[in-house]
Formats: structure tokens, sequence, C-alpha cells
């Protein structure tokens, strides 16, 4: 059993920062994978963002390669998503979840999910 914890979300003008955080309950933390994912209102969930159980491999969706950057630190628990130039459109609750098998953008596959947090870009 995992359990994940995000924070970092906020209120950001656009072409401004965030990092969001996400950290794990449990000794197991480097056997999992990691995945960011976002949710807009009326929106479906979308993939951001995947992290290997080293942070040897990352993956990225389109709309997010070149301004954010997916990392993890296993001696903390912890995975993160640093967040740059951030446009209105990225305006979402933001999840982490754990995978054991490293699929990337498909969320399905994922067995633990946080609670998310909130995101909001301004114009």
């Amino acid at each position: 059993q995992v359990q994940l914890v995000e924070s970092g979300g906020g209120l950001v003008q656009a072409g401004g920062s965030l990092r969001l955080s996400c950290a794990a309950s449990g000794r197991t933390f480097s056997s999992y994978a990691m995945g960011w994912f976002r949710q807009a209102p009326g929106k479906e969930r979308e993939f951001v963002a995947a992290i290997s159980w080293a942070g040897t491999s990352r993956y990225y969706a389109d709309s997010v390669k070149g301004r954010f950057t997916i990392s993890r630190d296993n001696a903390k628990n912890t995975v993160y998503l640093q967040m740059n130039s951030l446009k209105p459109e990225d305006t979402a609750v933001y999840y982490c979840a754990a995978d054991t098998r490293y699929s990337r953008s498909y969320s399905a596959d994922y067995d633990y999910w946080g609670q998310g947090t909130q995101v909001t870009v301004s114009s």
C-alpha cells in the first residue's frame, strides 16, 4: 500500500513557475514508477509526465515538453514536477500516481493516486 500526498499548488500568473511535490508513504517508493496527471474543469484527466523507478527515464506529454520537468528523490520518497512558463491552459487539479510497470501515459495502469493539488494560472 502506498499513500500519496501532493503539495505546492496555488495561483500564479502566466509565465510564472510552480514546483509540485508528491510525498509517498512506505519503504518501497523506489519500486514504483511515478506519474503526474491533471484534470481541468469539464475535461477528462490527462497525462502530464512520468519517471521511471530510478529516475533514469522520463516521459512527457507534448503539451508540457520543454516547460515541465519531473524528478524524484528516492531517499525522501518524493517526486516533483517543476512547472515553468505556465499558461492559463495549465490550470487544473494535478495528481501524482504510482505504478509498478512504468506505464507512462496509461492512467488505468497506475495503482495508487493522490488527492490532487489545484494549480491556477491567471492571464
